[in-house]
């Protein structure tokens, strides 16, 4: 670790190709919005600036959330989970659009059983909020 690095990301464990799950949940409402990954230097950026920054794993680059779209999530509270490979980004989503498909959160689709369990499928149970073609140019 360089004296540059901050000491406390000596607890976070990453895996074998240096990330960790990142679970980004509104501090108000308590929904979970998605999942991203963590490598050092977004978690680092992240704890500095106050602005969620993942790593992208198809770009291969750090991905600051609202890049594109402006839909930031700024960043309230952070927490590292008991085992440290596993971190909870307590935010502020700004503009109400977490996901990419213009909706509140990535987990927008619930299982509905059926009788025949081969009948279950899921649905989607949350509206979009704004054609993906209007956030994305």
């Amino acid at each position: 670790m360089s004296a540059a690095t901050p000491g406390w990301l000596a607890d976070v464990k990453f895996d074998e190709k240096g990330l960790i799950p990142a679970i980004s949940q509104d501090a108000q409402s308590g929904q979970i919005l998605m999942v991203a990954w963590m490598n050092a230097e977004s978690l680092a950026e992240t704890a500095q600036t106050g602005r969620a920054v993942f790593w992208s794993r198809s770009r291969k680059r750090l991905w600051r959330k609202g890049e594109e779209s402006g839909h930031v999530q700024r960043l309230i509270e952070l927490r590292l989970d008991c085992d440290g490979d596993v971190l909870l980004l307590k935010v502020e989503q700004i503009g109400d659009i977490a996901c990419h498909t213009g909706r509140a959160s990535c987990f927008y689709r619930r299982l509905e059983h059926a009788a025949d369990p081969h009948a279950s499928n899921w649905v989607i149970v949350d509206p979009v909020l704004k054609d993906p073609e209007l956030i994305y140019k």
